[in-house]
């Protein structure tokens, strides 16, 4: 880093990712300049809290002027930033220096790379695997995530004695590099889908969530799920130690013989990397069958670089899951409270349902955003004993959804969940899936997740 003081520095983006960034670069007094495409109006927190960093970035917003690319000695961009932007090709050809986040913190990275790859569970398995290596005694950094940018790492007040940095890494973060090579590399499963202005195309999705494969070596360990990549000829022909996990038993399948790996059998998690490995799930904390499937991506990574049965064992029946994402909170009077303010779609709340076992008190409910609620009647039937919607959907959700088990309005936030206290009894699970966006009150997801947690605490 130290190469890069005093320069000037253009961050794109005012996101999450563009403050770690500007943190950053504060550190090593470079002249920094922000710019965004969206309008002021549509930025005002982060504008708000821009002008209180000290010295103050100067700041372009509602567009992306030439001069101030071209002007800068270092570009550095969020993954969601088209690398081929008009503007950064000028600045390329101007032999200026241009970068994703994801990329610059790489460049800058020594540390043996854990690489979490895929469409979905990146998030989960990647700290499970952290959250594992410290059971293990290992000093260890996860980023690339939604709580912490990978750049962070850079100015880790234990960077050096790191023993593995744990990332998880999407299709968009790898588009600008060709060069990723991480020990350990791990796909949990591959979708077929496009996103505008950055893939066109399905094959292009694929292809770039794929571009680790070609650096992997015959030191490198290649981790994937058997039940849902098994056919994949790319991943099956890769140079790297591949080892599968199947939630399915291997003996069962017959192929515990030709392949080498973890699965489950007989209610325990057995793993043959290495040694012969049995561990327990009667006490998992977490739920839920996609979090099972993470949990064996984990230890499968985990027995390739060696980590003790002992601390597997404890990661299974401590690790309380990432925020808002299924997150365990508390268990009281014999009810389990989780959070899964992440859940801003129907369909995510569908997710959720088929991964919980009945009864289910839920709280959902945010912004009225004219979404489609026809179609969740039979999961919430099923699943869920008592429903309490709030926030501005709660009417569209009522007459569409409210008979579909017992359900009751409310006028608050506060008031939600004290209800659905109220309404318990033991052995229920009462979860916040909110189904909607957030932002009818809150900030974000964040925001609502936390203040959700708090009044938990206060019951």
């Amino acid at each position: 880093m130290e190469k890069y003081r005093g320069k000037k520095v253009l961050v794109i983006g005012l996101g999450k990712t563009g403050f770690a960034l500007i943190n950053l670069f504060n550190q090593f007094e470079c002249q920094i300049k922000v710019t965004d495409i969206k309008p002021i109006f549509d930025l005002n927190k982060a504008v708000k809290r821009l002008k209180k960093v000290q010295p103050t970035p100067q700041m372009t917003l509602g567009e992306h002027r030439d001069e101030d690319f071209i002007e800068a000695d270092l570009i550095v961009c969020s993954s969601s930033v088209n690398p081929n932007l008009p503007q950064l090709q000028k600045a390329r050809e101007h032999g200026r220096e241009v970068f994703s986040e994801f990329a610059f913190a790489y460049s800058l990275c020594d540390k043996p790379i854990i690489a979490v790859c895929g469409s979905k569970g990146r998030s989960t398995i990647a700290h499970m695997i952290g959250y594992a290596l410290k059971m293990d005694k290992k000093n260890v950094f996860v980023g690339g995530t939604n709580l912490e940018p990978f750049c962070n790492f850079l100015i880790h007040p234990n960077k050096d004695f790191i023993d593995y940095v744990v990332v998880e890494v999407s299709p968009l973060q790898l588009q600008s590099m060709d060069d990723f090579h991480p020990v350990v590399a791990i796909y949990p499963n591959i979708e077929e889908k496009t996103i505008e202005s950055r893939f066109n195309t399905a094959g292009e999705y694929i292809e770039n969530s794929l571009k680790p494969l070609k650096n992997l070596t015959s030191e490198d360990f290649l981790i994937v799920n058997f039940d849902k990549l098994s056919s994949n000829s790319i991943l099956r022909n890769s140079q790297a130690q591949t080892y599968w996990y199947s939630r399915r038993s291997f003996v069962k399948m017959g192929v515990i013989g030709e392949i080498q790996g973890t699965h489950f059998h007989d209610k325990r998690i057995h793993s043959n990397i290495h040694c012969h490995s049995e561990l327990r799930v009667r006490n998992m904390r977490i739920m839920g069958q996609s979090n099972r499937e993470n949990l064996l991506a984990a230890v499968t990574a985990c027995k390739a670089i060696k980590v003790s049965d002992e601390a597997l064992q404890k990661c299974i029946e401590t690790f309380p899951g990432i925020p808002h994402r299924m997150e365990f909170v508390i268990e009281k009077n014999g009810v389990k409270f989780y959070n899964d303010a992440k859940s801003e779609t129907m369909d995510d709340l569908r997710e959720t349902l088929e991964n919980i076992k009945p009864p289910v008190i839920l709280i959902t409910g945010g912004k009225d955003t004219e979404q489609m609620y026809e179609g969740y009647s039979d999961i919430i039937t099923e699943k869920v004993r008592l429903m309490v919607l709030v926030g501005e959907s709660k009417e569209n959700m009522n007459r569409m959804i409210g008979d579909a088990t017992q359900t009751f309005l409310v006028g608050s936030f506060d008031e939600s969940i004290l209800l659905a206290f109220q309404k318990s009894r033991t052995g229920d699970t009462i979860i916040l899936c909110p189904g909607n966006d957030s932002t009818d009150i809150f900030r974000d997801y964040d925001e609502k997740g936390n203040y959700y947690k708090k009044l938990i605490f206060q019951l």
